[in-house]
């Protein structure tokens, strides 16, 4: 299961997914580091499915963990060039500009 919480501010979308299993963990390597902090992304678990589709409304998503991320990739919103892993977990960020 994936955690998701929404975030909504005037125009603005922002998804928080996290693979259920990576809640509260922080993820170092040298300088760079991840914190699936709970405040942030612990809220209703969603399947692959309802997390894309609110990925498909999002005009921003912050996505920890394999499941999460690979819900953007098929999605066509992150390229697995712009993963950026940590410990071996992947982490990937989505911003889309509304017009």
């Amino acid at each position: 299961m994936i955690s998701m919480k929404i975030y909504r501010q005037g125009k603005d979308i922002l998804v928080s997914a996290c693979d259920e299993h990576l809640l509260g963990k922080i993820f170092k390597d040298g300088h760079l580091q991840i914190d699936a902090s709970k405040k942030f992304y612990d809220g209703d678990r969603v399947d692959h499915s309802t997390l894309q589709s609110h990925l498909k409304e999002a005009t921003i998503a912050n996505l920890v963990g394999k499941e999460a991320v690979e819900c953007a990739i098929q999605l066509g919103l992150v390229d697995k060039a712009s993963i950026l892993r940590i410990k071996g977990v992947p982490h990937a960020q989505m911003i889309r500009m509304l017009s």
